[in-house]
């Protein structure tokens, strides 16, 4: 099956904000690696449900049914041991949508909200313009990101929610059973609740298990919003369709509401078809879609060590991100990016968008083609 990740897709002209560089600044000959959507076509079952929904011929409103959500919650119990209820279950747009609306849902004006950069950054422009941002920063260590626990606290006592990246985007953190329980213990003693992002809960590689923050204790339950979506995992982000879990009826209630408030409502009919089918008949092509990654992940390692020992990538345990820790090169942020850019004519992500902890760092996407990750590091060696 690996065969079928190593052919190159041409995006070009399918309105693909990846492949479109000059409205975003960009010099047209670059190659684009920053945004996360994967280079790779989706499943053919994705792809064979598409198609029968498009001969159906109507898209009118919908909504998912009970064989929807079986499929859902049966993908859940087999991947992470999670039991999901079906009242639980909310559907947006995508996961970031679903952010907004919980920070308008359970804070009010002023109200502080924590986040942990450096971080994917609709995290902080979710909060920053009607709440009071607080920030725990990660602590870069022994070249391994980890919590300041005391810091950590200290913001979560000024704050009414915290919003948790598990898998961590971009610094690919896969956090362990006693990290998430010491955050959750901490929320639950100074009452804060949690937005928990686990859109990269499919991506982890071998050592590492993704625990599904909700499920430790049911205390957490009562404090948590979930949301998931097949988007990341089956490259459909441009379908606009999430499944966000929230236990508590109350919380629940103030979310759906707010929800309603932005005029929201039905689902998209082409997003609970292309989840139903991913998450029914995906799972063999999702395996292969690992291994693969983790010798794209491989090559980096080996590449950088040989080749560019100055950057030093951070070992992943989780999504299909790489973050390159560019520091000992001696530039600054805007001198690296400038360099990436227009000398070796890469378009990544620079490490400052991200927030407190990213200077010096930039991150590249890893899903894609082995012959297109290889053209993009020996495009930096030549530069480097």
């Amino acid at each position: 099956m690996a065969k079928i990740f190593d052919k190159i897709i041409d995006r070009y002209g399918t309105y693909s904000i990846k492949y479109d560089p000059v409205s975003r600044g960009r010099p047209q000959d670059v190659l684009p690696m920053w945004v996360a959507d994967m280079d790779f076509a989706a499943p053919s079952c994705v792809t064979d449900a598409l198609t029968e929904c498009v001969r159906h011929g109507i898209f009118g409103y919908s909504d998912p049914d009970a064989a929807y959500f079986d499929v859902v919650q049966g993908w859940f119990f087999r991947r992470f041991n999670w039991s999901v209820e079906r009242e639980w279950l909310v559907n947006t747009p995508g996961v970031v949508n679903a952010m907004y609306v919980a920070v308008r849902a359970l804070t009010e004006a002023g109200d502080g909200v924590v986040i942990q950069q450096p971080v994917y950054y609709p995290f902080e422009s979710a909060v920053r313009h009607t709440r009071k941002l607080l920030v725990n920063r990660l602590v870069y260590e022994n070249e391994k990101y980890v919590i300041d626990f005391d810091d950590f606290e200290n913001k979560i006592k000024q704050a009414k929610l915290f919003i948790l990246c598990s898998p961590h985007n971009p610094v690919g953190r896969v956090w362990t059973r006693n990290e998430l329980m010491r955050m959750g213990e901490i929320c639950l003693k100074h009452g804060v609740y949690i937005f928990a992002d686990e859109i990269w809960q499919d991506f982890v590689f071998s050592g590492h298990k993704h625990l599904v923050f909700s499920a430790l204790a049911p205390e957490f339950a009562d404090i948590t919003i979930t949301a998931t979506a097949p988007s990341k995992t089956f490259n459909t982000a441009g379908l606009q369709h999430a499944n966000i879990f929230i236990p508590d009826k109350t919380m629940r209630n103030k979310f759906k509401r707010e929800y309603a408030a932005c005029g929201l409502s039905q689902a998209s009919i082409t997003g609970l078809v292309s989840c139903k089918a991913a998450y029914e008949h995906g799972e063999e092509w999702l395996d292969a879609l690992l291994v693969y990654l983790s010798g794209n992940m491989s090559l980096i390692r080996d590449f950088l060590g040989e080749r560019l020992p100055k950057i030093r990538p951070v070992e992943p345990e989780g999504t299909y991100l790489a973050w390159l820790n560019c520091s000992a090169l001696g530039f600054s942020p805007q001198e690296l990016d400038e360099i990436i850019t227009t000398k070796a004519k890469l378009w990544l992500s620079s490490g400052t968008i991200f927030g407190a902890g990213g200077e010096g760092f930039t991150r590249i996407n890893a899903a894609c083609p082995r012959a297109v990750l290889k053209d993009a590091l020996v495009r930096l060696e030549r530069v480097l």
